[in-house]
């Protein structure tokens, strides 16, 4: 009883010395952080604050569940982008348009997913589609004829209402317009040397397809491989970023004069860029997925200092993230939540499960799996932030909605298409030796 009664006395002991050593020095920083600053309190109190609503959105992410599912159409195929209209202040989105593998548009209601509308441009591939941010019964593609379209859902026609014409060589493979709709920008596979990011005015469209519209200027130094990803700036007219198969992520201010003035920041993510994407406090951010699962994250507001703007590079999230089950088979892209100020990113695997994950500057770490939806590879997804609701479409030619907490009449889980896909993805062997021109 002696011998027991001493060795807890001498663990307690070494326990007291472990405790001085290492948290005491902490505890005096608290203090003294308490002392020296008057608004220490309120610090301490909105931390906690912040990491209480990030959880609470992650938990809110991980109880998404499906809400309504698409009937399959007669003619099935890989949804491979989706877009949601953008609604007036006090409404909710009406309408959701899919660029499709078979080089068409299809566009549904938004509350319902039920059918509406069939576009296509063949023989040319209809690859992206956006809806306008004024009027959202515009919807705009980008072709592989060296056009982009424009239709008008509110009209009878299948007819495009505008054309925005490129060059003779242009084969279009990614587009946006700004948030002012006033610009279009798109971007071209590579054609013997040649690369191109091509602008338009977008304004006044005229109803009149024969009207097309010619560029109104390129860009063609920037890059030298396809250019796979365009994105404006959520906010900012003028700032857009693009991503390339070169590994390029160039961030311009359009409303330079010239393309070497515009050109802000070149970032390199050593491989061939699949998503882009904008983030952070006041977007300041930029990030990228690579055709290889490789993520890429910068904060551009600090070119202008000393401070590195690399936030987060990981070269195969497929190894980096342990998730349980069958495992992290590819990414699809990434969505930022402006109200929380948190970036996530989707993946899945080839049996249709969807992961999330949060992103942080110390690295990747799962938040949760969407089951029982897809059964094959998930291929698009859109965020809508307005009643936080998840849109997905992959290659079992479904389109799924989800909410948080919702639940779906039949729950019967589609078989996998038997189709082959129409769309390669787009892989370069990259040059290591391509560095970044700016920070």
């Amino acid at each position: 009883i002696f011998l027991s009664l001493q060795q807890d006395v001498i663990a307690g002991f070494l326990y007291a010395i472990l405790i001085l050593v290492v948290f005491h020095p902490v505890v005096d920083l608290i203090d003294n952080f308490n002392l020296t600053y008057k608004y220490a309190p309120l610090i301490i109190i909105r931390t906690a604050f912040e990491m209480a609503a990030v959880e609470k959105i992650e938990e809110q992410l991980a109880s998404l569940r499906i809400a309504k599912r698409s009937v399959l159409s007669e003619e099935p195929a890989y949804l491979l982008d989706i877009d949601v209209s953008k609604p007036a202040q006090s409404e909710s989105s009406r309408f959701v348009a899919v660029s499709c593998s078979n080089k068409s548009i299809r566009l549904y209601k938004r509350e319902t997913l039920n059918f509406l509308q069939e576009y296509s441009s063949c023989p040319g591939i209809l690859n992206g589609v956006r809806f306008a941010h004024t009027c959202d019964s515009v919807v705009f593609s980008a072709c592989s004829d060296g056009t982009v379209k424009c239709w008008d859902i509110r009209l009878a026609t299948q007819k495009a209402v505008q054309i925005f014409s490129g060059y003779p060589s242009s084969v279009f493979i990614s587009f946006d317009i700004n948030c002012s709709d006033v610009i279009i920008c798109a971007g071209t596979e590579k054609v013997e040397k040649d690369t191109f990011l091509v602008f338009w005015d977008a304004r006044g469209i005229t109803n009149c397809a024969s009207a097309t519209k010619e560029p109104l200027g390129v860009y063609s130094e920037s890059h030298n491989d396809d250019i796979t990803k365009i994105c404006f700036h959520p906010v900012e007219p003028n700032l857009v970023v693009s991503g390339s198969t070169d590994g390029l992520v160039n961030v311009f201010d359009i409303n330079k004069d010239n393309e070497e003035d515009a050109l802000l920041s070149t970032c390199n993510s050593d491989s061939s860029v699949s998503f882009i994407g904008w983030s952070g406090k006041a977007y300041k951010q930029v990030y990228c997925i690579t055709h290889d699962e490789g993520f890429c994250w910068w904060d551009i507001a600090q070119l202008d200092t000393e401070e590195p703007i690399m936030l987060l590079r990981v070269l195969d999230v497929r190894d980096a993230v342990c998730v349980e089950g069958d495992g992290l088979h590819y990414l699809v892209g990434g969505l930022y939540h402006e109200k929380e100020d948190k970036l996530f990113l989707i993946g899945g695997t080839s049996r249709g499960n969807i992961h999330l994950l949060s992103c942080g500057t110390a690295g990747l770490s799962p938040v949760g799996t969407l089951c029982g939806g897809h059964s094959a590879t998930v291929r698009s997804f859109c965020w809508n932030p307005t009643d936080e609701a998840l849109l997905t479409g992959g290659e079992d030619a479904q389109l799924l909605l989800w909410k948080p907490g919702a639940v779906e009449r039949s729950l019967a889980k589609k078989a996998s298409m038997k189709i082959a896909s129409s769309v390669q993805k787009r892989v370069r062997v990259h040059n290591s030796s391509l560095k970044s021109r700016k920070k």
